[in-house]
C-alpha cells in the first residue's frame, strides 16, 4: 500500500507540473491563446497582419507571431507572399467535414441550384446559431440585387427574412429574449419595436413564410420558408433575395415547393456512388 500511495503522489505531481508548463504566467493555457489568435479573424476578414492579430487578440506581438507560425505548421493558418495571415485550408477542411449542417447542405444544394436557375437572384440557406442567423450556403448571379449575406456570415434574427422565419419557430423563451432587446435598425422599414416584432412573428407562423421588403436595404426584398427535418422540426430557412418590386412576393410559391423538395431529400437521401 505505501508503494501504491507513492506512485499516486508521483503521478499527480507530474500531471500538475505538465499543466503548469502548458500555461502562461497569468494562468492562460497555450490552447486558449491559440483560440484567441483564430478568433481575431472577423466575418469580413480574409487576411490580417500579425500586428492586427496581436492587437485584436490582446497578445504580445512576439507571442502572436510565434503562435501564427506554429498554427501555420499544422495548416490551420497560412501566410501569403506579402506576409499577411489567412485561415488555412486544413481548418476549412476539418470544419467542412465535421459540420453539423453537412447533410442539410448536401440535401439543399441541388434544389437551390434549380431554384437559382428559375429566380436568377440570390438563394440562401440559413440556420439558427445563438441569437443570429448563420448562412451556410448561398448562390448568386451577376447583376443580382444588393445582398449583405455571405457564406458563414451572420445577421440579426429580426432584420432578415431568414432570421425572422427561424425566430418565429424558435422556443418562446428565445423569442421573448430577442423581443426584449434593443433592435438594430438598418432602414426605415426595419422592425424596431417589441410590439411590431411580436406581431410579425405571429404573422409568419400563420402564413408559413416570412417576407420583408426594404428591411436591410431599400432596393432588396427577402422571402424565406422553413425547411423541416423528417420529424417536422424547422431546421433551416430557405430564402430568396430579389429586387424590391411589385412581383417580389410572387416567388414564395416556388420557394415553398423547393423547401418541400429539400425536406424529401433529407428523408430519402441519395444512395452513395458505386
Amino acid at each position: 500500500m505505501p508503494g501504491d500511495v507513492a506512485v499516486d503522489v508521483e503521478l499527480i505531481s507530474k500531471i500538475t507540473e505538465g499543466r503548469a508548463m502548458s500555461r502562461t504566467q497569468g494562468g492562460e493555457s497555450v490552447l486558449s491563446r491559440a483560440v484567441r489568435i483564430i478568433e481575431a479573424f472577423g466575418p469580413g476578414d480574409t487576411a490580417l497582419t500579425v500586428t492586427e492579430i496581436s492587437r485584436r487578440s490582446g497578445l504580445h506581438i512576439a507571442t502572436a507571431s510565434r503562435l501564427v507560425e506554429e498554427l501555420g505548421g499544422f495548416g490551420w493558418l497560412q501566410r501569403d507572399e506579402d506576409r499577411k495571415v489567412r485561415i488555412g485550408v486544413r481548418m476549412w477542411e476539418l470544419a467542412s467535414r465535421a459540420s453539423p449542417t453537412l447533410s442539410l447542405r448536401e440535401a439543399a444544394m441541388p434544389v437551390m441550384e434549380d431554384l437559382h436557375s428559375i429566380v436568377g437572384q440570390h438563394i440562401q440557406l440559413g440556420v439558427m446559431e445563438g441569437d443570429e442567423v448563420l448562412f451556410v450556403e448561398r448562390l448568386t448571379a451577376p447583376g443580382a440585387v444588393i445582398n449583405y449575406t455571405r457564406v458563414a456570415g451572420r445577421l440579426p434574427l429580426h432584420a432578415s427574412s431568414s432570421g425572422l422565419l427561424l425566430l418565429a419557430y424558435a422556443p418562446a423563451a428565445q423569442q421573448e429574449r430577442i423581443i426584449a432587446r434593443p433592435l438594430e435598425v438598418f432602414t426605415d422599414q426595419t422592425i424596431s419595436t417589441p410590439q411590431q416584432l411580436r406581431s410579425v412573428l405571429a404573422e409568419v407562423r400563420r402564413n408559413g413564410f416570412a417576407f420583408l421588403a426594404g428591411h436591410l436595404h431599400p432596393a432588396a426584398a427577402g422571402a424565406a420558408v422553413p425547411v423541416r427535418d423528417p420529424l417536422g422540426n424547422v431546421v433551416a430557412s430557405l430564402a430568396v433575395i430579389v429586387p424590391n418590386d411589385a412581383i417580389a412576393k410572387s416567388r414564395i410559391a416556388v420557394l415553398q415547393a423547393a423547401s418541400a423538395a429539400v425536406a424529401r431529400s433529407m428523408e430519402y437521401p441519395a444512395p452513395p456512388p458505386r
